[in-house]
């Protein structure tokens, strides 16, 4: 009789021992996954910081890439002649930044053209395109024109025949020039000419 015991007795140690192992190797693996669950966290939030830097990096470069701000209208002394040479200088920088502006956007359009000149095997999106680059082709055509009519205007300012009309030889004045720096005609003649155009046309 006591034999059995004695029996009973280690196979309840043995199973005792065998639930220690189990419950000890048990929690070392939920450790572990905890340990790796959190490493994961880590990553993960370590890795949308760099993205924003990143990010935050190539905004700054675009931004440094852009054009300066555009120049202030001229504003005038009291009692200032009209052209002073300070005027004509003024509208000679806006003219010139603006010609300077146009070209960028023409040289834009070509590269634009280089790089995606690519003919698609689609009819639709082959169309879609030449659309696209025929809109693109007539908008730098009229900049094209805009540009000699710039050039015309600062041969004027060389010329001091800038700012005056073509038809009356008035003073066109500050005003309009600001709002189209290569105006040639006053409002008055400009809104009778536009008249007798819609008149022929009409």
């Amino acid at each position: 009789m006591p034999k059995k015991a004695d029996t009973k007795k280690t196979t309840a140690k043995k199973t005792t021992s065998k639930k220690t192992k189990l419950k000890k190797s048990s929690t070392k693996k939920i450790a572990s996954k905890k340990t790796s669950v959190k490493n994961k966290k880590a990553q993960v939030k370590k890795s949308p910081a760099k993205r924003n830097s990143t990010k935050k990096t190539t905004v700054k470069k675009s931004t440094a890439k852009k054009r300066t701000s555009p120049i202030s209208s001229y504003k005038g002394r009291k009692g200032e002649k009209y052209m002073s040479a300070a005027m004509k200088k003024h509208f000679n920088a806006v003219l010139i930044d603006w010609r300077e502006h146009l070209k960028e956007e023409m040289q834009k359009t070509f590269d634009h053209l280089k790089n995606k000149g690519e003919s698609y095997a689609d009819p639709i999106d082959r169309a879609s395109q030449e659309e696209e680059f025929a809109f693109e082709l007539r908008t730098r055509d009229r900049e094209r024109k805009l540009i000699n009519k710039i050039a015309a205007s600062l041969e004027q300012i060389k010329q001091d025949d800038y700012g005056y009309c073509y038809a009356c030889g008035i003073e066109i004045g500050v005003k309009r020039l600001e709002a189209r720096p290569t105006a040639t005609h006053c409002i008055d003649c400009k809104t009778l000419d536009e008249i007798k155009e819609k008149q022929l046309g009409g």
